[in-house]
């Protein structure tokens, strides 16, 4: 891998290049799309990525002190618990943002899960899904009708967990795009053109935020792009 914007290195250390801002709270959202903007193939975002990508994608996860997902990411992806990184003792909990709490809570992410699980919801979510997903992990309530992003980052705050890595997918991308909350995009651009009804990393309410480019780096014709609201 090598950098190519703003300069040129050989091999650049990434922990170094992905480092979080020095206190301050922070949420990054890290996605991969296709040439033609698709956010996956055949429903999973898994045949857009390469070896450089997964490499990334361990460091953002070894630098976040928790990973949000949305439930259908969760779902889709067959996500388990975060695995531990040798740059730190404890692998980062796991929190799903979820309306309905359609979990699979007997699955991994909430039976084997070091840190425990956090399950963000709303005061419209089933109460005894509620009750059930409080005996495997811990509910965090943002909201009536649905999820507050606002609240549920707050929340996340809170419990000292201030680098947030958030691995969509695209509607809950739009949700905190939309309310102001995403402070920098980490996206790979897969040298690939999809077509067809694949989302975009954003797809649901409208937003406008204003990036600035950090870096850009390249392995194989795959580009990790860095931009950070401006």
């Amino acid at each position: 891998m090598r950098r190519i914007h703003p300069d040129i290195e050989e091999s650049p250390d990434l922990t170094t290049a992905y480092a979080y801002p020095e206190g301050q709270a922070w949420l990054r959202v890290n996605m991969v799309a296709s040439a033609d903007g698709a956010a996956w193939l055949k429903g999973l975002s898994g045949g857009l990525s390469s070896k450089g990508d997964r490499r990334v994608f361990g460091v953002l996860r070894g630098l976040a002190d928790v990973i949000m997902a949305g439930a259908a990411t969760v779902r889709t992806e067959g996500y388990g618990p975060a695995k531990r990184r040798p740059s730190r003792q404890e692998p980062p909990p796991i929190a799903v943002v979820t309306r309905r709490l359609d979990l699979d809570l007997g699955s991994p992410l909430f039976t084997e899960a070091e840190a425990r699980t956090i399950v963000i919801t709303c005061e419209a979510a089933p109460a005894d899904r509620r009750a059930e997903a409080a005996r495997r992990a811990d509910v965090v309530v943002a909201g009536g009708d649905r999820v507050d992003m606002t609240l549920a980052v707050r929340a996340l705050h809170e419990r000292g967990l201030e680098r947030i890595l958030c691995e969509g997918g695209p509607r809950l991308n739009a949700q905190l795009a939309a309310a102001g909350l995403i402070d920098e995009l980490c996206l790979t651009v897969s040298p690939l053109l999809v077509g067809g009804t694949a989302a975009r990393i954003l797809n649901g309410e409208g937003a406008h935020v204003s990036l600035a480019l950090r870096h850009v780096l390249e392995e194989d014709g795959v580009l990790f792009n860095r931009y950070v609201r401006e």
